[in-house]
């Protein structure tokens, strides 16, 4: 039997702010809006905004009919920490170092229908 898997990323903006006073400044771009992948392929959403002094950029994943968002996992200057169930099939990366524009990017490997969620970028400040 052969099963077809139609995944559909809805990916939106969403900036979370850690530090005490929040930026009204600070924009958050991500790439693409809407995208329908099929099993073996991947996929990288990009994420990047110009507040030099925010350092850390967390990725998040929200399910079809769930209301919680999950952490996927977080880039710090250029380290990396993910969480361990999103470890095999997920990839962060990026130089949020310097005082250039900052710029991340989250690979999801398709594999089935656990992917097809809502992803969110996030910026802060590290304290």
């Amino acid at each position: 039997m052969i099963y077809h898997y139609v995944n559909k990323f809805v990916l939106a903006l969403f900036c979370v702010f850690m530090c005490l006073g929040v930026s009204l400044g600070l924009e958050v771009h991500q790439s693409h809006s809407d995208l329908i992948k099929k099993p073996g392929d991947k996929v990288q959403i990009f994420c990047s905004h110009d507040k030099t002094d925010y350092t850390l950029m967390y990725w998040y994943q929200r399910s079809p009919g769930d209301t919680a968002l999950k952490l996927i996992g977080y880039l710090y200057n250029q380290a990396v920490k993910m969480e361990k169930e999103y470890e095999e099939h997920f990839h962060i990366s990026g130089d949020l170092r310097g005082v250039a524009a900052k710029n991340g990017s989250l690979i999801v490997q398709i594999t089935g229908h656990e992917q097809s969620a809502v992803y969110y970028c996030a910026a802060s400040y590290a304290q």
